[in-house]
């Protein structure tokens, strides 16, 4: 039987994935816009398969209105308390009132529920909105999953590519979990129609270290990476709430500082995945971090000189993430 899925959020990055995700399997999809926005019309108008709704989340009714018929809310949206905490509180409750049996709330990140308070605004929203989907009406899964792998190509600065240099603080061994976002987005689909799904599901593309990380690029270039320490994950939390003060919008989602925090949450430990369980769906080709790095030293070996030995565009075979204590 056919499953309705509703995706907020579909327009974004990670929505478009995870819509482009469902649609290879048995569901209809239903997208959500606001009225007078063309972009949900201009992705996805002409697959058969989506429909797609205007609305607004500040007509409750409405909102309720749109979901009828729906089997689970995927929700995909992204930003600070207005839309993490506000949107989708207006959002849960209209699946609540539409009869919707499923929630997917937008996590898609390191493990909040362990964060130290104050640490890292980005996750403590998304702590804060779970108490919401535990109290509400209805099953509800969040998908974890580490950092997106994707960010270690120039997003995050962990890598210098051009000093060679990679940095860690506190350990240059303590564990690093990271996934693709087509990884994360695959998984997203599998629960979305995965009726028993628990509430929370956790996966991880690869588990490595800041070593590990400059192995692989010296691997990957011929050429030496070092491991630079940049102090502890203490101080960069002191760091980031200074730099935080002194920002600008106190809305933009990813600030330099919200990165600052990120960093902080993964070298201290403390969003470190616990229970990951990637064979939950079955056996999947995982998208390492050598193969993220290998593919993109290979889409910018044009924009350098190469040293002689450089090996910048072989892709690494895909392997299941191992475990480590």
């Amino acid at each position: 039987m056919t499953t309705s899925i509703l995706v907020a959020g579909a327009t974004g990055d990670l929505g478009r994935r995870i819509t482009r995700e469902l649609l290879t399997r048995d569901t209809r999809v239903r997208v959500l816009t606001r009225p007078g926005s063309g972009a949900a019309g201009s992705l996805f108008a002409d697959d058969p398969r989506v429909d797609v709704v205007e609305t607004t989340y500040a007509d409750p009714q409405a909102l309720a209105g749109s979901l009828t018929g729906i089997d689970t809310v995927v929700s995909a949206l992204s930003g600070t308390r207005p839309v993490i905490v506000d949107a989708q509180r207006v959002l849960l409750d209209a699946a609540a009132r539409a009869g919707v049996a499923r929630f997917i709330p937008s996590d898609y990140s390191a493990d909040y529920r362990r964060i130290a308070l104050g640490s890292n605004r980005n996750l403590e929203l998304r702590r804060e909105f779970a108490a919401d989907v535990d109290a509400a009406p209805l099953r509800s899964t969040s998908v974890l999953n580490g950092a997106f792998a994707d960010m270690l190509t120039g997003q995050a600065p962990m890598i210098s590519f051009t000093r060679r240099r990679v940095l860690f603080w506190s350990s240059a061994d303590q564990v690093l979990d990271f996934t693709t976002k087509d990884d994360v987005a695959a998984i997203v689909a599998a629960v979305a129609l995965d009726p028993d799904a628990p509430r929370v599901v956790e996966v991880a593309g690869d588990r490595v270290s800041a070593r590990d990380v400059a192995r692989t690029m010296s691997e990957l270039t011929g050429q030496r990476f070092t491991l630079q320490w940049a102090g502890t994950a203490g101080s960069l939390s002191a760091v980031s709430k200074v730099a935080r003060r002194f920002a600008g919008n106190p809305d933009e989602t990813f600030p330099a500082w919200q990165g600052m925090q990120y960093f902080v949450s993964m070298f201290s430990g403390q969003g470190q995945l616990r229970h990951v369980d990637n064979d939950r769906y079955g056996h999947r080709e995982w998208t390492t971090v050598r193969d993220v790095l290998a593919s993109h030293l290979a889409a910018t070996a044009g924009d350098r000189t190469p040293d002689p030995g450089t090996a910048t565009g072989v892709r690494s075979r895909s392997r299941e993430p191992q475990d480590r204590p």
